[in-house]
Protein backbone atom coordinates (compact mmCIF):
# COMPACT_ATOMS: atom_id res chain seq x y z
CA UNK A 1 0.00 0.00 0.00
CA UNK A 2 2.68 2.34 0.54
CA UNK A 3 4.41 1.88 -2.15
CA UNK A 4 1.10 2.56 -4.22
CA UNK A 5 0.98 5.76 -2.52
CA UNK A 6 4.28 6.68 -3.12
CA UNK A 7 4.23 5.96 -7.10
CA UNK A 8 0.56 7.81 -7.26
CA UNK A 9 2.37 10.74 -5.38
CA UNK A 10 5.06 11.35 -8.09
CA UNK A 11 2.48 11.41 -10.99
CA UNK A 12 1.18 15.22 -11.48
CA UNK A 13 -2.00 16.31 -9.57
CA UNK A 14 -4.41 15.98 -13.15
CA UNK A 15 -2.82 12.13 -12.86
CA UNK A 16 -3.70 11.51 -9.69
CA UNK A 17 -7.19 12.62 -10.11
CA UNK A 18 -8.28 10.82 -13.20
CA UNK A 19 -6.95 7.60 -11.37
CA UNK A 20 -9.35 8.18 -8.24
CA UNK A 21 -12.03 9.01 -10.96
CA UNK A 22 -11.21 5.86 -12.49
CA UNK A 23 -11.66 3.72 -9.04
CA UNK A 24 -14.96 5.64 -8.30
CA UNK A 25 -15.89 4.98 -12.13
CA UNK A 26 -15.50 1.08 -11.47
CA UNK A 27 -16.83 1.47 -8.12
CA UNK A 28 -20.47 2.88 -8.93
CA UNK A 29 -20.36 0.48 -12.19
CA UNK A 30 -19.78 -2.62 -10.84
CA UNK A 31 -21.96 -2.11 -7.55
CA UNK A 32 -24.70 -2.03 -9.84
CA UNK A 33 -24.19 -4.35 -13.20
CA UNK A 34 -23.54 -7.13 -11.98
CA UNK A 35 -27.41 -7.32 -10.55
CA UNK A 36 -29.22 -5.78 -12.60
CA UNK A 37 -30.23 -8.89 -14.71
CA UNK A 38 -31.68 -10.31 -11.56
CA UNK A 39 -33.38 -7.10 -11.07
CA UNK A 40 -34.95 -6.99 -14.63
CA UNK A 41 -36.15 -10.23 -14.90
CA UNK A 42 -37.24 -10.97 -11.16
CA UNK A 43 -38.55 -7.86 -9.69
CA UNK A 44 -39.88 -6.15 -13.36
CA UNK A 45 -40.14 -9.40 -14.62
CA UNK A 46 -38.87 -9.22 -17.68
CA UNK A 47 -38.69 -11.91 -20.59
CA UNK A 48 -35.38 -13.46 -21.38
CA UNK A 49 -35.20 -11.47 -24.31
CA UNK A 50 -35.78 -8.22 -23.08
CA UNK A 51 -33.20 -8.74 -20.42
CA UNK A 52 -30.82 -9.85 -22.98
CA UNK A 53 -32.27 -6.55 -25.22
CA UNK A 54 -31.09 -4.57 -22.27
CA UNK A 55 -27.75 -5.59 -21.83
CA UNK A 56 -26.68 -5.94 -24.95
CA UNK A 57 -27.50 -2.18 -26.24
CA UNK A 58 -25.44 -1.17 -23.38
CA UNK A 59 -22.43 -3.16 -24.42
CA UNK A 60 -23.61 -1.81 -28.24
CA UNK A 61 -23.71 1.57 -27.05
CA UNK A 62 -20.09 1.16 -25.57
CA UNK A 63 -18.13 -0.65 -27.61
CA UNK A 64 -19.69 0.32 -30.87
CA UNK A 65 -19.27 4.39 -30.17
CA UNK A 66 -15.56 4.24 -28.58
CA UNK A 67 -14.54 5.43 -32.20
CA UNK A 68 -16.76 8.37 -31.29
CA UNK A 69 -15.89 9.35 -28.20
CA UNK A 70 -12.19 9.20 -29.15
CA UNK A 71 -12.99 11.41 -32.43
CA UNK A 72 -14.66 14.08 -29.59
CA UNK A 73 -11.96 14.00 -27.80
CA UNK A 74 -9.26 15.14 -30.28
CA UNK A 75 -11.52 17.91 -31.38
CA UNK A 76 -12.91 19.47 -28.33
CA UNK A 77 -9.99 18.35 -25.78
CA UNK A 78 -10.54 15.72 -23.35
CA UNK A 79 -12.21 17.55 -20.62
CA UNK A 80 -15.23 17.69 -21.90
CA UNK A 81 -16.18 13.89 -22.69
CA UNK A 82 -15.00 13.01 -19.46
CA UNK A 83 -17.44 15.06 -17.35
CA UNK A 84 -20.12 14.92 -19.88
CA UNK A 85 -19.74 10.50 -19.84
CA UNK A 86 -19.92 11.01 -15.94
CA UNK A 87 -23.09 13.24 -16.54
CA UNK A 88 -24.74 10.78 -18.76
CA UNK A 89 -24.26 8.06 -16.88
CA UNK A 90 -25.68 9.42 -13.69
CA UNK A 91 -28.74 9.99 -15.73
CA UNK A 92 -28.37 6.51 -17.08
CA UNK A 93 -28.08 4.99 -13.78
CA UNK A 94 -30.89 7.15 -12.38
CA UNK A 95 -33.13 5.62 -14.27
CA UNK A 96 -31.95 2.57 -14.21
CA UNK A 97 -33.52 2.03 -10.87
CA UNK A 98 -36.80 3.71 -11.01
CA UNK A 99 -38.36 3.01 -14.54
CA UNK A 100 -40.20 0.03 -15.27
CA UNK A 101 -40.59 -0.12 -18.80
CA UNK A 102 -39.27 -1.49 -21.72
CA UNK A 103 -38.39 1.73 -24.01
CA UNK A 104 -36.95 3.54 -21.21
CA UNK A 105 -34.86 1.17 -19.93
CA UNK A 106 -33.18 0.86 -23.36
CA UNK A 107 -33.07 4.77 -23.11
CA UNK A 108 -31.13 4.21 -19.88
CA UNK A 109 -29.29 1.37 -20.71
CA UNK A 110 -27.77 3.67 -24.35
CA UNK A 111 -26.90 6.30 -22.10
CA UNK A 112 -24.86 4.18 -19.07
CA UNK A 113 -23.23 2.44 -22.61
CA UNK A 114 -22.46 5.73 -24.46
CA UNK A 115 -21.49 7.66 -21.43
CA UNK A 116 -17.99 4.62 -21.28
CA UNK A 117 -17.86 5.58 -24.86
CA UNK A 118 -17.34 9.06 -24.14
CA UNK A 119 -15.03 9.25 -20.80
CA UNK A 120 -12.67 6.05 -21.89
CA UNK A 121 -10.66 7.05 -24.32
CA UNK A 122 -10.63 10.70 -23.30
CA UNK A 123 -9.16 9.53 -20.05
CA UNK A 124 -6.46 6.88 -21.78
CA UNK A 125 -5.25 10.08 -23.80
CA UNK A 126 -5.25 12.52 -20.86
CA UNK A 127 -3.65 10.30 -18.71
CA UNK A 128 -0.51 9.16 -21.37
CA UNK A 129 -0.72 13.09 -22.43
CA UNK A 130 0.04 14.14 -19.08
CA UNK A 131 2.35 11.20 -17.34
CA UNK A 132 4.83 11.79 -20.72
CA UNK A 133 7.25 9.66 -20.52
CA UNK A 134 6.49 7.83 -17.47
CA UNK A 135 3.01 6.26 -19.57
CA UNK A 136 4.11 2.62 -18.66
CA UNK A 137 4.09 3.47 -14.60
CA UNK A 138 1.18 5.69 -15.00
CA UNK A 139 -0.65 3.43 -16.49
CA UNK A 140 0.27 0.70 -14.23
CA UNK A 141 -0.53 2.49 -11.09
CA UNK A 142 -3.88 3.22 -13.39
CA UNK A 143 -4.51 -0.31 -13.65
CA UNK A 144 -4.67 -0.77 -9.86
CA UNK A 145 -6.93 1.73 -9.07
CA UNK A 146 -9.45 0.33 -11.93
CA UNK A 147 -9.13 -3.46 -10.44
CA UNK A 148 -9.49 -1.87 -7.08
CA UNK A 149 -12.83 -0.62 -8.11
CA UNK A 150 -14.06 -4.32 -9.55
CA UNK A 151 -13.01 -5.22 -6.79
CA UNK A 152 -14.68 -3.34 -4.27
CA UNK A 153 -17.98 -2.64 -6.15
CA UNK A 154 -19.86 -5.42 -6.04
CA UNK A 155 -19.41 -6.16 -2.51
CA UNK A 156 -20.86 -2.59 -2.15
CA UNK A 157 -23.48 -3.11 -4.24
CA UNK A 158 -24.39 -6.21 -2.16
CA UNK A 159 -24.78 -4.59 0.80
CA UNK A 160 -26.93 -1.96 -1.01
CA UNK A 161 -29.22 -4.52 -2.56
CA UNK A 162 -30.11 -6.12 0.96
CA UNK A 163 -31.84 -2.51 1.42
CA UNK A 164 -33.26 -1.90 -1.97
CA UNK A 165 -32.25 -2.14 -5.75
CA UNK A 166 -33.30 1.63 -6.03
CA UNK A 167 -30.80 2.14 -3.61
CA UNK A 168 -27.58 1.03 -5.57
CA UNK A 169 -28.30 2.78 -8.44
CA UNK A 170 -29.40 6.35 -6.54
CA UNK A 171 -25.61 5.28 -4.85
CA UNK A 172 -24.11 4.79 -8.07
CA UNK A 173 -25.46 8.17 -9.32
CA UNK A 174 -24.99 10.04 -7.30
CA UNK A 175 -21.00 8.78 -7.06
CA UNK A 176 -21.55 9.99 -11.01
CA UNK A 177 -22.83 13.21 -10.30
CA UNK A 178 -19.94 14.11 -7.58
CA UNK A 179 -17.08 13.25 -10.16
CA UNK A 180 -18.74 15.58 -12.76
CA UNK A 181 -18.55 18.27 -10.70
CA UNK A 182 -15.60 17.44 -9.30
CA UNK A 183 -13.99 17.54 -12.46
CA UNK A 184 -15.74 20.55 -13.36
CA UNK A 185 -13.49 22.61 -10.65
CA UNK A 186 -10.50 20.48 -10.36
CA UNK A 187 -9.61 18.92 -13.31
CA UNK A 188 -7.34 21.31 -15.71
CA UNK A 189 -8.52 21.32 -19.59
CA UNK A 190 -6.02 19.54 -21.75
CA UNK A 191 -5.51 18.82 -25.12
CA UNK A 192 -3.58 16.28 -27.17
CA UNK A 193 -0.38 17.60 -28.69
CA UNK A 194 -1.70 17.66 -31.70
CA UNK A 195 -5.69 18.08 -31.95
CA UNK A 196 -7.38 18.26 -34.88
CA UNK A 197 -9.31 21.46 -35.64
CA UNK A 198 -13.02 22.26 -36.81
CA UNK A 199 -11.70 22.86 -40.60
CA UNK A 200 -10.63 18.93 -40.31
CA UNK A 201 -13.48 17.02 -40.86
CA UNK A 202 -14.23 13.47 -38.85
CA UNK A 203 -13.86 11.29 -41.57
CA UNK A 204 -10.56 12.86 -42.22
CA UNK A 205 -9.26 11.82 -39.01
CA UNK A 206 -10.46 8.37 -39.29
CA UNK A 207 -8.79 8.22 -42.15
CA UNK A 208 -5.58 9.48 -40.43
CA UNK A 209 -6.22 6.54 -38.10
CA UNK A 210 -6.77 3.84 -40.72
CA UNK A 211 -3.80 4.69 -42.73
CA UNK A 212 -1.77 3.53 -39.79
CA UNK A 213 -1.21 0.17 -41.09
CA UNK A 214 1.31 -0.60 -37.32
CA UNK A 215 -1.35 0.50 -35.30
CA UNK A 216 -3.97 -1.27 -37.62
CA UNK A 217 -2.17 -4.44 -37.19
CA UNK A 218 -0.89 -4.11 -33.43
CA UNK A 219 -4.41 -3.97 -33.00
CA UNK A 220 -5.81 -6.81 -34.84
CA UNK A 221 -2.80 -8.84 -32.89
CA UNK A 222 -3.90 -8.02 -29.61
CA UNK A 223 -7.73 -9.22 -30.24
CA UNK A 224 -7.12 -12.87 -28.60
CA UNK A 225 -6.22 -11.06 -25.36
CA UNK A 226 -9.17 -9.97 -24.53
CA UNK A 227 -10.95 -13.11 -25.85
CA UNK A 228 -8.39 -14.15 -23.12
CA UNK A 229 -9.22 -11.80 -20.33
CA UNK A 230 -12.98 -12.25 -20.90
CA UNK A 231 -13.22 -15.72 -20.49
CA UNK A 232 -13.40 -15.12 -16.30
CA UNK A 233 -17.14 -14.43 -17.12
CA UNK A 234 -17.96 -17.63 -19.40
CA UNK A 235 -15.61 -20.52 -19.67
CA UNK A 236 -14.45 -20.40 -16.07
CA UNK A 237 -17.71 -19.86 -14.49
CA UNK A 238 -19.06 -22.78 -17.09
CA UNK A 239 -16.29 -25.05 -15.53
CA UNK A 240 -16.68 -23.83 -12.14
CA UNK A 241 -20.34 -24.57 -12.71
CA UNK A 242 -19.67 -28.10 -14.03
CA UNK A 243 -17.37 -29.10 -11.41
CA UNK A 244 -19.98 -28.01 -8.55
CA UNK A 245 -22.83 -27.95 -9.68
CA UNK A 246 -25.54 -25.16 -8.08
CA UNK A 247 -22.44 -24.27 -5.42
CA UNK A 248 -20.35 -23.04 -9.22
CA UNK A 249 -21.73 -19.40 -8.27
CA UNK A 250 -19.83 -18.92 -5.13
CA UNK A 251 -16.71 -20.43 -6.74
CA UNK A 252 -17.26 -17.59 -9.51
CA UNK A 253 -17.49 -15.08 -7.39
CA UNK A 254 -14.58 -16.52 -6.01
CA UNK A 255 -12.40 -16.33 -8.91
CA UNK A 256 -13.67 -12.72 -9.43
CA UNK A 257 -12.55 -11.66 -5.87
CA UNK A 258 -8.48 -13.68 -7.19
CA UNK A 259 -8.11 -11.69 -10.36
CA UNK A 260 -8.57 -8.33 -8.71
CA UNK A 261 -6.55 -8.98 -6.21
CA UNK A 262 -3.69 -10.57 -8.00
CA UNK A 263 -3.62 -7.44 -10.00
CA UNK A 264 -4.35 -4.85 -6.94
CA UNK A 265 -1.23 -6.48 -5.59
CA UNK A 266 0.84 -7.67 -8.03
CA UNK A 267 0.75 -4.80 -10.89
CA UNK A 268 3.39 -2.06 -9.85
CA UNK A 269 5.56 -5.10 -8.66
CA UNK A 270 5.14 -7.07 -11.97
CA UNK A 271 5.21 -3.65 -14.13
CA UNK A 272 8.79 -3.29 -11.99
CA UNK A 273 10.27 -6.26 -12.64
CA UNK A 274 9.52 -6.46 -16.37
CA UNK A 275 11.10 -2.86 -17.00
CA UNK A 276 14.07 -3.86 -15.86
CA UNK A 277 14.40 -6.95 -17.78
CA UNK A 278 12.42 -6.15 -21.28
CA UNK A 279 11.74 -3.97 -23.32
CA UNK A 280 7.74 -2.98 -24.58
CA UNK A 281 7.82 -5.45 -26.91
CA UNK A 282 9.34 -8.26 -24.72
CA UNK A 283 7.22 -7.39 -21.87
CA UNK A 284 4.13 -7.86 -24.11
CA UNK A 285 5.12 -11.33 -25.80
CA UNK A 286 5.89 -12.95 -22.56
CA UNK A 287 2.79 -11.28 -20.81
CA UNK A 288 0.93 -12.68 -23.07
CA UNK A 289 2.39 -16.18 -23.38
CA UNK A 290 1.50 -16.49 -19.77
CA UNK A 291 -1.82 -15.29 -20.39
CA UNK A 292 -2.72 -18.24 -23.36
CA UNK A 293 -0.40 -20.94 -20.86
CA UNK A 294 -3.21 -20.25 -17.80
CA UNK A 295 -5.11 -22.46 -19.34
CA UNK A 296 -2.96 -25.20 -19.97
CA UNK A 297 -3.63 -26.82 -16.39
CA UNK A 298 -7.35 -26.99 -16.82
CA UNK A 299 -6.80 -28.88 -20.34
CA UNK A 300 -4.53 -31.81 -17.78
CA UNK A 301 -7.10 -32.03 -15.15
CA UNK A 302 -9.35 -34.43 -15.37
CA UNK A 303 -12.62 -32.84 -15.71
CA UNK A 304 -13.87 -35.05 -12.31
CA UNK A 305 -11.61 -34.69 -10.15
CA UNK A 306 -13.60 -31.69 -8.08
CA UNK A 307 -10.49 -30.47 -6.31
CA UNK A 308 -8.18 -30.37 -8.81
CA UNK A 309 -10.75 -28.45 -11.29
CA UNK A 310 -10.90 -25.69 -8.86
CA UNK A 311 -6.88 -25.72 -8.09
CA UNK A 312 -6.67 -25.70 -12.19
CA UNK A 313 -9.21 -23.03 -11.92
CA UNK A 314 -7.51 -20.56 -9.13
CA UNK A 315 -4.07 -21.25 -10.66
CA UNK A 316 -5.61 -20.32 -14.51
CA UNK A 317 -7.03 -16.89 -12.88
CA UNK A 318 -4.16 -16.10 -11.17
CA UNK A 319 -1.57 -16.28 -14.11
CA UNK A 320 -4.05 -14.78 -16.90
CA UNK A 321 -4.57 -11.69 -14.28
CA UNK A 322 -0.65 -12.01 -14.29
CA UNK A 323 -0.03 -11.99 -17.74
CA UNK A 324 -2.57 -9.77 -18.19
CA UNK A 325 -1.22 -7.13 -15.51
CA UNK A 326 2.62 -7.63 -17.23
CA UNK A 327 0.64 -6.87 -21.15
CA UNK A 328 -1.52 -3.93 -19.63
CA UNK A 329 0.75 -0.68 -19.44
CA UNK A 330 2.82 -1.93 -22.36
CA UNK A 331 0.12 -2.20 -24.32
CA UNK A 332 -1.34 1.07 -23.59
CA UNK A 333 2.14 2.44 -24.06
CA UNK A 334 2.42 1.05 -27.17
CA UNK A 335 -0.30 2.72 -28.72
CA UNK A 336 0.26 5.80 -28.30
CA UNK A 337 3.63 5.02 -29.60
CA UNK A 338 2.05 3.86 -32.76
CA UNK A 339 0.04 6.62 -33.15
CA UNK A 340 3.01 8.95 -33.00
CA UNK A 341 1.48 11.31 -30.48
CA UNK A 342 -1.47 12.23 -32.77
CA UNK A 343 -5.13 12.27 -32.52
CA UNK A 344 -4.54 9.38 -29.34
CA UNK A 345 -7.61 9.46 -28.43
CA UNK A 346 -9.16 8.57 -31.71
CA UNK A 347 -6.42 5.98 -31.88
CA UNK A 348 -7.46 4.57 -28.64
CA UNK A 349 -11.33 4.82 -29.50
CA UNK A 350 -10.74 2.78 -32.78
CA UNK A 351 -8.96 0.25 -30.63
CA UNK A 352 -11.20 -0.57 -28.29
CA UNK A 353 -13.95 -0.83 -30.43
CA UNK A 354 -11.91 -3.40 -32.45
CA UNK A 355 -11.10 -5.09 -29.07
CA UNK A 356 -15.10 -5.25 -28.26
CA UNK A 357 -16.05 -6.81 -31.70
CA UNK A 358 -13.18 -9.09 -31.12
CA UNK A 359 -14.75 -10.09 -27.88
CA UNK A 360 -18.55 -10.88 -29.53
CA UNK A 361 -16.63 -13.14 -31.91
CA UNK A 362 -14.63 -14.66 -29.96
CA UNK A 363 -17.31 -15.27 -26.93
CA UNK A 364 -19.56 -16.61 -29.79
CA UNK A 365 -16.47 -19.24 -30.60
CA UNK A 366 -15.49 -20.51 -27.40
CA UNK A 367 -19.51 -20.90 -26.57
CA UNK A 368 -19.64 -22.32 -29.79
CA UNK A 369 -16.37 -24.68 -28.84
CA UNK A 370 -17.49 -25.32 -25.31
CA UNK A 371 -20.68 -26.73 -26.34
CA UNK A 372 -19.06 -29.33 -28.92
CA UNK A 373 -16.68 -30.67 -26.09
CA UNK A 374 -19.28 -31.33 -23.93
CA UNK A 375 -21.24 -33.21 -26.28
CA UNK A 376 -18.12 -35.39 -26.84
CA UNK A 377 -16.78 -35.13 -23.50
CA UNK A 378 -13.65 -33.52 -24.85
CA UNK A 379 -13.40 -30.01 -22.77
CA UNK A 380 -9.84 -29.93 -22.91
CA UNK A 381 -10.61 -28.92 -26.60
CA UNK A 382 -11.50 -25.55 -25.59
CA UNK A 383 -8.83 -24.61 -22.97
CA UNK A 384 -6.09 -26.05 -26.09
CA UNK A 385 -8.16 -23.96 -28.18
CA UNK A 386 -7.46 -20.83 -25.43
CA UNK A 387 -3.90 -21.54 -24.52
CA UNK A 388 -3.32 -21.62 -28.85
CA UNK A 389 -5.33 -18.15 -29.05
CA UNK A 390 -2.55 -16.57 -26.31
CA UNK A 391 0.42 -18.17 -27.96
CA UNK A 392 -0.67 -17.10 -31.46
CA UNK A 393 -0.91 -13.56 -29.93
CA UNK A 394 2.48 -14.01 -28.71
CA UNK A 395 3.60 -14.78 -32.13
CA UNK A 396 1.55 -12.02 -34.16
CA UNK A 397 3.65 -9.43 -31.62
CA UNK A 398 6.90 -11.13 -31.97
CA UNK A 399 6.47 -11.17 -35.77
CA UNK A 400 5.34 -7.39 -35.48
CA UNK A 401 8.32 -6.52 -33.60
CA UNK A 402 10.85 -8.10 -35.57
CA UNK A 403 9.48 -6.60 -38.38
CA UNK A 404 9.95 -3.47 -36.89
CA UNK A 405 5.99 -2.04 -37.14
CA UNK A 406 6.18 -1.48 -33.33
CA UNK A 407 8.55 1.47 -33.31
CA UNK A 408 6.89 5.01 -33.61
CA UNK A 409 5.73 6.51 -36.35
CA UNK A 410 6.50 10.60 -36.56
CA UNK A 411 3.90 13.06 -36.57
CA UNK A 412 4.47 14.28 -40.08
CA UNK A 413 3.97 11.21 -41.87
CA UNK A 414 0.88 10.55 -39.91
CA UNK A 415 -0.86 14.26 -40.45
CA UNK A 416 0.21 13.46 -44.45
CA UNK A 417 -1.35 10.17 -44.64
Amino acid sequence: MKHLWRQTRSFPPAVRLLMANQFAINLAFYMLMPYLAAHLSGQLGLAAWAVGLVLGVRNFSQQGMFLIGGTLADRYGYKTPIMAGCLLRTVGFGLLGWVDNLPALIVASAATGFAGALFNPAVRAYLAAEASERRVDAFATFNVYYQAGMLLGPLVGLALLAADFRLVCTTAAAIFAALTLLQWQALPARHGATTSSDRDSVLAQWRAVAANRPFLLFSTAMIGSYVLTFQVYLALPLAATDALGSRGTWATSGLFVLSAAVAVIGQLRLTSWAKQRWNPAQALVRGLAAMGLAFLPLALTPPDATAAVLTALAAAVALLAAGSAVVYPFEMDTVVTLSGNHLVATHYGLYNTVSGLGITLGNLATGALWDFAERHDALWLTWCALTVTGLACAASIAALAHTGRLTARNEPQLAAA
